[in-house]
């Protein structure tokens, strides 16, 4: 993916802000020498990896490299976040709902794997690590609500939220794994 050097950027910042070797962002750049980078130079970040990437749920308060990551995502699609500091504060949520708006997303602060998605990361969702017994796992896909699986499926909401007691059913996401009762 492009990405512009602004002030304090050096390959190892870079690097690491993306989670990648800072040898893989030298073979991405052949002509560009490390060592003499400036302010609106283009360069292009490759992938961190072969495949797909874990897209964790991010909100106001998350703290780590996920939310470094997102903030140069932001910053990167035209959007302030503030600092890259790795702080999901307040003006990094005001950037995550300006941009959810500009993709017509739910405008709720909170990146998920949509706003990921949007933001160009493949995301998998892990499944769950075991499905308690009786369930089945299921992966969510557009327009699903517990309500709506409940009445496919044969059984309750209630249910569906006992056998999924860390998602939360008003922010499903497309492409999750949750277990359904038999």
């Amino acid at each position: 993916m492009p990405y512009t050097i602004r002030q304090g950027d050096t390959f190892f910042s870079i690097a690491r802000t993306f989670g990648i070797s800072v040898d893989a962002l030298i073979a991405a750049n052949p002509g560009v020498d490390p060592n003499r980078l400036f302010i609106g130079q283009v360069i292009c970040v490759p992938s961190p990896g072969p495949g797909p990437s874990n897209c964790p749920t991010l909100s106001i308060g998350s703290r780590g490299p996920d939310v470094t990551r997102l903030q140069q995502l932001l910053r990167n699609a035209g959007f302030d976040p503030g600092p890259i500091d790795g702080i999901f504060g307040p003006r990094t949520q005001a950037a995550v709902i300006a941009f959810q708006r500009s993709r017509n997303l739910v405008p709720d602060g909170i990146v998920g794997i949509n706003t990921w998605t949007a933001l160009g990361v493949r995301c998998v969702t892990p499944p769950p690590s075991t499905c308690p017994p009786g369930t089945t796992p299921y992966t969510v896909r557009a327009g699903d609500t517990f309500y709506l699986l409940a009445i496919r499926f044969n059984t309750t909401v209630e249910a569906i939220m006992r056998a999924n007691p860390n998602v939360n059913p008003n922010n499903l996401q497309i492409g999750q794994v949750i277990c359904i009762p038999r």
